[in-house]
């Protein structure tokens, strides 16, 4: 890969510093395409262009995108992570692995009012109180509201209980009140002091603290048992019990473990399943697993890194001990990296293995479910088209022209019953004058695989040719030039009737409307049409643009096309002012484009 570098490109690489930073790749198009971190800039940034480095496949196909290299150093490998970390969440690059949520997760917030209030939300807004979460299942919040709602007397109602509200005597106690569950600051029954111990206590337990909240109900317990006030030590002694209930369901260790997050990682060629638990007193306080799709092949312990990272951020961990079954590659000084062997610990990350391996077999369920789905549909369209082999891989041609102007052309890319949008193409008719669809036909049929042939790649199973049989005729004109005809199965679909044409065969082939072969024909049609109309479409609107420009006297096509390339449209020339016009033509066609 090295030889195909240009000579500006190798210079560059060696002038980059040997210091911790990260590193970034632009395309062409000058797009950010990759986010890299690394000890050493120039070693790291070197290797991408090594012969001898083993480069796998998608590696390849991202260096011969690079265009340009810009870096930026930083003090620690550590601080290249978060670097990297903030620079693919502000610009998330088509080869940087992102981690995201299909769904919000629920919050549990403590809102800033004076008898505060404990809601569930699935809006993150800190303006509004304290949040505690986000909890990876509705089930286990609403456990622990539950809990805080059996233990305390929270209020629930929305009413503004300002000061001057309860000495106006606004508001009348309601039926919380009267089932015990409030008491009543709406009428000052409660005091905002006594209140707020209440809220302290109840942090503790969204916290995950339930030890103080034990001792201290334990406490008061045996005080007002002292007393001998039998009655008060009951209530506080049922609060115990409830307490203990929830602690033996979410018990999976000795309580001794607290403050641990866990993170495990199992992976496929293609897929990553990280785990994270969080660890309070013994109990799980929170779990989440998530798939990572890989990019670059990237191996297990990067990826591990970048998750324990994003995860902890997500969770607003602030934990040093850090459980993982491989280790973590980049250091960081915030927390200590264990990967435990025995006992309780060894549990935990066997338990948190276990949820990683759940996901990726659900996972993988679903993703051959699809796939047996769409060999079906495929094997369906072969025994409808009468075919040898199975079309794994189809290609489809459509034209595209406005009252014969502007023709254009396209060609779209099915593997395995799915569109493969990077193998689309569009055509600009270079040899054919004037509307000629069927000449149109075989320019763009040539022009596509005899570039198949130059660069020795395998042609399709399967072609399809958006018409009937004179454009068919046209299309296998152009394989017989090529010397491929024959290779390949091709047919010719008319829109009318949805009829079949084979080559050399004066009657059509009529398919079961209901098949989902055929359906799967009519759907790569009419995506190679869309396609088509759409490329057809930018380019007549650019040639209007580009023409309406040209008809100022002075105004060449150059100039047009680089205000064209530059503003996007005319409306947006006539907004822009006098300076960065002149910036980008220079002072005298500037003057006449803004007279």
């Amino acid at each position: 890969m090295a030889a195909d570098v240009d000579d500006r490109l190798k210079d560059v690489v060696q002038r980059l510093p040997d210091s911790p930073g990260v590193y970034k790749f632009y395309n062409q198009d000058d797009v950010l395409i990759y986010i890299g971190k690394a000890k050493s800039i120039r070693k790291r940034v070197s290797s991408y262009f090594s012969k001898s480095s083993g480069i796998n496949r998608k590696t390849l196909r991202l260096v011969s995108e690079i265009a340009r290299i810009d870096y930026t150093v930083s003090n620690t490998e550590f601080d290249a992570l978060l670097l990297e970390n903030n620079f693919i969440k502000q610009n998330q690059p088509k080869y940087n692995i992102l981690l995201k949520d299909d769904k919000t997760f629920p919050y549990i917030c403590i809102l800033k009012e004076r008898f505060p209030r404990i809601i569930y939300t699935r809006k993150y807004l800190p303006e509004q109180g304290e949040y505690f979460g986000p909890y990876s299942s509705v089930v286990a919040m609403k456990n622990v509201l539950e809990l805080t709602r059996k233990l305390y007397s929270i209020r629930t109602c929305s009413l503004l209980l300002s000061e001057t509200n309860i000495e106006q005597k606004k508001f009348k106690v309601c039926l919380e009140y009267h089932l015990g569950n409030c008491k009543g600051p709406c009428e000052n029954f409660y005091d905002e002091k006594s209140y707020r111990e209440e809220i302290e206590q109840a942090r503790h337990i969204l916290k995950g603290n339930l030890t103080i909240v034990y001792q201290y109900f334990n406490t008061h317990m045996k005080t007002a048992s002292a007393n001998l006030e039998f009655e008060r030590a009951q209530r506080y002694k049922e609060k115990l019990d409830t307490l203990e209930r929830f602690q033996a369901k979410s018990l999976v260790v000795n309580r001794e473990l607290t403050d641990i997050d866990v993170f495990t990682i199992t992976s496929t060629e293609e897929y990553a399943y990280v785990n994270y638990l969080q660890i309070k007193e013994g109990s799980i306080i929170y779990s989440k697993t998530v798939e990572l799709k890989k990019k670059l092949d990237e191996p297990d312990d990067e990826l591990l890194s970048f998750s324990v990272w994003e995860l902890r951020e997500q969770r607003n961990s602030d934990n040093k001990l850090v459980f993982t079954n491989i280790p973590i590659v980049v250091p960081q000084d915030n927390i200590e990296n264990v990967i435990p062997k025995i006992g309780d610990k060894k549990k935990l990350l066997a338990l948190s293995i276990k949820n990683a391996l759940e996901l990726k077999k659900e996972k993988e369920i679903l993703r051959e479910g699809k796939k047996s789905k769409q060999i079906e549909v495929l094997l369906t369209l072969q025994k409808d088209l009468q075919l040898q082999h199975l079309p794994s891989v189809i290609e489809c041609f459509d034209n595209s022209n406005f009252q014969g102007t502007t023709p254009v052309a396209s060609m779209v890319r099915f593997v395995n019953g799915k569109p493969e949008k990077k193998g689309y193409r569009h055509f600009n008719i270079k040899t054919v004058e004037g509307p000629n669809d069927f000449a149109s036909m075989k320019e763009i049929v040539w022009r596509r695989y005899k570039r198949i042939l130059e660069e020795a790649a395998k042609l399709p199973d399967l072609i399809v040719v958006d018409g009937g049989k004179g454009q068919l005729s046209s299309a296998c004109e152009a394989l017989k030039e090529l010397n491929v005809y024959g290779q390949v199965p091709i047919i010719g679909i008319a829109k009318k009737l949805e009829e079949i044409y084979y080559p050399e065969d004066p009657f059509p082939l009529h398919i079961n409307k209901k098949s989902q072969g055929l359906l799967l024909l009519q759907f790569i049609r009419d995506e190679a049409h869309r396609f088509a109309i759409t490329f057809h479409r930018q380019k007549r609107s650019k040639g209007q643009l580009k023409t309406e420009i040209e008809g100022l006297e002075g105004i060449g096509e150059k100039t047009a096309m680089k205000l064209l390339k530059h503003f996007k449209s005319v409306k947006k020339i006539k907004e822009a002012s006098f300076e960065e016009i002149e910036t980008l033509i220079g002072t005298k066609k500037a003057e006449i484009v803004k007279k």
